[in-house]
């Protein structure tokens, strides 16, 4: 293991820890299931009533491309992509961003090992009922009526600890890979930040805690590994129901097999299609608060197939966990008053475990929502 690798993410876990959620513990063999049990199968009625609430001078954009935007890192309009695609979306995929196809590879051996184990060997892993990391389900399960045909494994700090559960002889090609993968999302994730905030007209040096030349050492970050097994009955199942998320921005690696879906408004579900070595970037709650509205934090979900498994990766990238995030200064003005109060990631992550996607709304400044001229408040989902 390389010390200090994951030292800036203990007080992201702290904060998990300190809102926890309750979640349904008895974990069931899904790979060895032949029919749909009923508390898996969903209606559109279990999931159409988790909405997300965005107070905004505009609505949303018209729908003028049907397929979420590719963008190429090395294009020399970039920083514009990237600005129009999280106004319109609030979700792109990257390409050229550095991030060596082999690294893909090899997390998804760690994948593939992990979840393929018998599940009283996963149990040996499994997240305690107040714990975060671990082995379990994900943790929006407890919104919603059904089960969820999938299963994860969260890593917050290091992955020593449950890897010696699981691997006591191998554990330590299967850290060194974690590690390393985490160490290039860092990075990455440090790039596309400085990216989107030029996007908004930000420098790093308009944010205290991007640091001197916006490598944003003391961000926060959390893995997921997610598995979708084949399901005997796709089309009532459902491998993540629809949500945000907490985060600044989320980068996701997915496997060759399609699933994940995004909403857009005029356009309904659109499925993000896997592109060979790019990787999905979507916006989260807080960079809509920073962008004061401005970028979406995209409803997504993930569906799954009757044949085969679906594998993904999603590293959750935010502020230090106590630094509060606002609209930014640059993007306030008498015609575009603040839209949200200050808030931090710990306190925000404890409205979104007792309130979920209303998280928002809860967070409105509504008397400066009121004072705008045209007020729309679009609902998703």
């Amino acid at each position: 293991m390389h010390a200090g690798s994951f030292s800036t993410m203990p007080s992201l876990s702290e904060a998990f820890l300190s809102h926890p959620v309750h979640l349904h513990h008895k974990l069931p063999d899904l790979n060895s299931l032949q029919e749909l049990p009923d508390t898996y199968a969903w209606t559109q009625h279990d999931d159409d009533h988790h909405h997300t609430s965005y107070p905004n001078s505009n609505p949303f954009p018209a729908v003028g491309e049907s397929t979420v935007p590719v963008i190429d890192l090395n294009d020399p309009n970039a920083t514009k992509l990237i600005g129009h695609a999280c106004k319109s979306w609030g979700v792109f995929q990257v390409v050229n961003h550095g991030v060596p196809m082999s690294l893909f590879n090899e997390i998804q051996r760690v994948g593939q090992a992990l979840f393929s184990l018998p599940l009283h060997h996963k149990l040996k892993a499994a997240r305690s009922p107040d714990g975060v990391s671990g082995y379990g389900r994900a943790r929006i399960s407890s919104f919603f009526p059904k089960l969820m045909w999938s299963e994860c494994f969260t890593i917050f700090e290091s992955p020593l600890e449950h890897f010696l559960q699981l691997w006591p002889q191998d554990h330590s090609k299967y850290c060194d890979i974690v590690v390393q993968y985490e160490e290039a999302m860092r990075k990455l994730a440090g790039k596309l930040m400085c990216l989107v905030l030029a996007s908004l007209g930000i420098s790093n040096k308009d944010l205290k805690w991007a640091g001197p030349r916006g490598e944003f050492n003391e961000a926060c970050a959390a893995l997921h590994l997610n598995s979708y097994p084949s399901c005997p009955d796709p089309d009532r199942a459902m491998g993540l129901a629809p949500h945000t998320d907490s985060t600044l921005l989320t980068i996701l690696y997915q496997n060759n097999i399609s699933g994940l879906q995004v909403l857009r408004e005029g356009a309904g579900w659109v499925t993000v299609p896997p592109t060979p070595g790019g990787l999905v970037v979507n916006m989260g709650d807080l960079l809509h608060i920073l962008s004061n509205g401005l970028y979406r934090s995209v409803l997504h979900r993930v569906l799954v197939n009757r044949t085969q498994q679906r594998f993904s990766v999603a590293y959750l990238y935010g502020p230090p966990a106590n630094v509060q995030i606002s609209p930014h200064v640059k993007l306030i003005g008498p015609s575009r008053p603040a839209l949200y109060r200050p808030v931090t990631w710990n306190e925000y992550l404890g409205t979104k475990a007792k309130h979920f996607n209303k998280a928002l709304s809860l967070v409105q400044l509504c008397a400066s929502i009121n004072s705008l001229p045209q007020n729309h408040s679009v609902q998703v989902g």
